[in-house]
């Protein structure tokens, strides 16, 4: 008999599937649950931190959730004992490099305030930050840390790369005091864990050179959204924000209104760049899970 995997895309964008699997989209949700969520043995959800994920625990088979996003905290509280979690490392690198580096120089060049200049159809000339010359901490040096070093090259940047241990090359997460105030522009790519949850507090921006640039591309709760606040409306410091804490944030928000701020609304994978990889990985992982060979991207229970 053959395995059921639920996929909230068309089968047919994967071309021919392994012999011994068949594969139905489905995007469930807790109140119209298929009867078919007792034979499905491997999951992809929908590509939405908005997605019914209780349905995992009414599905007795499963075996694997492969999830389309890079960050994994909102289906660990959802996740049955013994299922496998795969994340969409592979999918994500290429379009979320492309806009860290959008937000910096945006930021940087001023060009939110030339949108609105234009729309008042104002010329208001004003020299402004190249991204020539600075230096870029990295802070979350893994695969989509690595594909923004690699899209900095050509800017004639000095690259300074953080992980959470150090290793040849990287420095640890435990440096990041003595190499705050060198940096000129600070790139987030951290997953959110309980280690870094709240990281970018009081004590790290006031480390922060002043006038420095603070991209988050990582989860909005790795930011003290307080702490931030207070150091834009100092302006000690900017910020391009691809994430916030809250999210969505609210219309009344007074981080919409801060001063040296740059808001994006958790674009970072959604561009048409993010479907033919995910279709590669999901195929992959497919090939894998009906051969009975290692799975990838495998992520381990905080």
């Amino acid at each position: 008999m053959s395995r059921l995997v639920w996929l909230p895309f068309d089968p047919a964008e994967l071309g021919e599937l392994p012999a011994g699997l068949r594969a139905e989209q489905v995007v469930p949700g807790a109140d119209d649950l298929p009867a078919a969520a007792a034979e499905v043995e491997l999951f992809v959800p929908a590509y939405s931190f908005g997605a019914d994920l209780t349905v995992l625990s009414r599905m007795p088979r499963l075996q694997v959730v492969q999830t389309l996003t890079a960050g994994v905290d909102h289906v660990w509280p959802h996740l049955p004992g013994g299922v496998a979690l795969c994340n969409g490392r592979g999918i994500h690198e290429t379009s979320t490099a492309e806009l860290a580096l959008t937000l910096m120089l945006a930021s940087l060049r001023g060009v939110p305030d030339f949108v609105r200049a234009q729309d008042r159809g104002e010329w208001v000339y004003a020299p402004r930050p190249a991204l020539a010359d600075k230096r870029v901490l990295i802070v979350g040096h893994g695969s989509i840390g690595a594909a923004v070093e690699e899209r900095l090259r050509p800017f004639e940047v000095d690259v300074v790369r953080v992980a959470s241990r150090a290793r040849d090359g990287v420095h640890g997460v435990d440096e990041l005091p003595t190499l705050l105030p060198e940096a000129d522009v600070v790139v987030l790519v951290v997953p959110l864990t309980d280690a870094t949850r709240g990281l970018v507090s009081v004590d790290f921006l006031t480390a922060m050179r002043p006038g420095a640039l603070l991209v988050n591309v990582a989860r909005g709760a790795v930011v003290d959204t307080d702490a931030l606040l207070s150091a834009l409306q100092a302006g000690r410091i900017r910020a391009a924000l691809d994430v916030t804490d809250p999210e969505p944030l609210p219309p009344d928000h007074p981080l919409w209104s801060a001063p040296g701020v740059l808001i994006s609304p958790h674009v970072g994978g959604a561009s048409s760049a993010m479907w033919p990889r995910a279709h590669r990985v999901v195929r992959d992982q497919l090939r894998r899970f009906a051969a009975g060979e290692p799975l990838a991207n495998v992520v381990r229970r905080p």
